[in-house]
């Protein structure tokens, strides 16, 4: 499989396109006027202690209070005991290093932890725990157990405090490599926390890498065949930062000096005003219907024009596999996380939805984030959640419609006008004046002046007075004032 990542940069904006054979994977934004929060650490205070909820907010400086669980308050205990009691951990008033682990979602503040955890090439370095663990992508049980001795070997050699994850770009990587990168970790932690002591009240003390170098740590796998960068500042600085940290990818980072857009290479733009339609036609004419909610995300799928050419039952197996590998491709390129359901079409054989399932974990376990699959329900549906850190694609680039206000539907005209008919009623029985004045939308006055024309002429015979209608360009279709004159 060849990989490529495309940078786009500009003052205000930075994007990164992550490429598979061709087909635009991830897209990730940053915008400079409202970067990322997750990985940074703040010294912070804490503002309300709330025992019912086994919780606190923490005052970091933030738009908004950051919410501190009392499960992501490192007690030094290890990870098996039983959660203190919220208030015989933090006190309000006092301060406490916390770092982000969610941005702000929605109307939700971030979501903090005092579990430090700082990521590096090959290495997550946590120094208020003792776990010395592997990624679970790296599935040869003899090379766990390699970079597992590495870890303890230079952990104790170094007198190092603290815990290593492995991550998937550690698998072969030599003891010498992963040394450098725990001894960096060990060094900035102790800079850190230098800041942290040194530092009154409440401050950023220590900030994630911008997108593009966090792209080439996390992203820069041995399949990337090249990283091609359209700003030369920014090359400047990736190829310094993949010098010291991944010399591997170095020779492949590529300045673009293209006067064609870097994104119009494999078509990323026209990708992005996909990834924002609700529905995603398949190949063979089934389709997806995506709808995100702020309680999760629902995935029909549905054979559309798809006929097949043999028996239905395999017009539906076939319409599902291919669905597999399209929903696993949306979920990455919109960012879809939380709980996720799925309604694949009815399935009669079990081999079918076997093979489905299957399906379903092979091509999540090429994503990024943390995913966990459940089994099909009763109903027939797939439950799933994948790790949700950053906003997703869709509330990144658009804001709720101002005529709907994020539902996705207005009233009709027609139901306007009557809304309309009874507040006339209501105003003309409660308050004296010799008319009143509809203002409303134009497409609902041409409707009461056309198929409502004699129940309004009606209505202005019962309540004995005239009734004037004005159209206002500036009203949505369900917007109307009654005025009395």
């Amino acid at each position: 499989m060849s990989e490529e990542i495309l940078v786009n940069v500009t003052p205000p904006e930075t994007r990164v396109a992550l490429i598979e054979n061709g087909v635009v994977q991830e897209v990730l934004i940053e915008r400079t006027a409202s970067r990322g929060l997750v990985g940074n650490i703040y010294k912070g205070k804490v503002c309300r202690v709330l025992p019912g909820m086994q919780a606190a907010f923490v005052d970091a400086g933030l738009a908004r209070a950051a919410f501190l669980h009392a499960a992501d308050i490192s007690t030094g205990n290890g990870n098996g005991d039983k959660t203190p009691d919220i208030t015989q951990l933090v006190k309000e008033g006092s301060h406490i290093v916390v770092q982000v682990v969610k941005d702000p979602l929605g109307t939700k503040g971030a979501r903090l932890t005092t579990n430090i955890s700082i990521p590096s090439r090959y290495l997550v370095y946590m120094p208020n725990n003792t776990t010395m663990g592997i990624s679970q992508k790296v599935e040869d049980e003899s090379e766990r157990q390699r970079l597992k001795g590495i870890l303890k070997k230079v952990s104790e050699e170094c007198g190092m405090k603290g815990g290593f994850i492995a991550r998937t770009a550690a698998e072969g990587i030599k003891e010498e490599a992963l040394r450098t990168d725990m001894l960096f970790l060990q060094r900035l932690w102790e800079s850190i926390q230098k800041k942290a002591k040194a530092t009154r009240g409440i401050k950023l003390i220590h900030e994630d890498l911008p997108l593009t170098l966090r792209a080439l740590r996390d992203l820069a796998s041995p399949e990337v065949e090249k990283v091609r960068i359209d700003s030369r500042s920014s090359w400047e600085k990736a190829v310094q930062f993949a010098e010291t940290y991944n010399r591997d990818i170095a020779s492949r980072i590529e300045y673009y000096p293209g006067e064609r857009p870097i994104f119009d290479l494999y078509n990323v733009e026209d990708e992005i005003q996909k990834a924002l339609a609700r529905r995603v036609d398949l190949k063979s004419g089934g389709h997806l219907i995506i709808d995100q909610t702020e309680a999760m995300t629902t995935i029909d799928v549905n054979t559309g024009g798809f006929v097949g050419h043999h028996n239905l039952e395999e017009t539906i197996f076939k319409t599902n596999l291919e669905a597999v590998q399209a929903i696993c491709r949306q979920l990455r390129l919109r960012n879809l996380g939380g709980i996720i359901i799925i309604d694949f079409i009815d399935m009669a054989e079990e081999e079918h939805k076997r093979q489905v399932m299957r399906a379903l974990e092979r091509y999540l376990a090429k994503d990024h984030a943390r995913t966990t699959i459940c089994e099909v329900s009763s109903l027939g549906l797939v439950e799933m959640t994948r790790k949700r850190t950053r906003e997703s694609l869709e509330h990144v680039l658009c804001d709720n419609c101002p005529t709907c206000n994020g539902r996705g539907y207005i009233k009709t005209a027609e139901t306007t006008c009557y809304e309309i008919f009874r507040e006339i009623l209501r105003e003309a029985r409660q308050f004296e004046s010799s008319s009143l004045l509809v203002l409303a939308a134009p497409e609902v006055i041409d409707r009461l002046l056309d198929e409502e024309s004699q129940e309004l002429a009606e209505l202005e015979q019962f309540i004995g007075k005239p009734i004037r209608l004005q159209p206002e360009s500036l009203y949505t279709q369900e917007q109307y004032d009654v005025v009395l004159v």
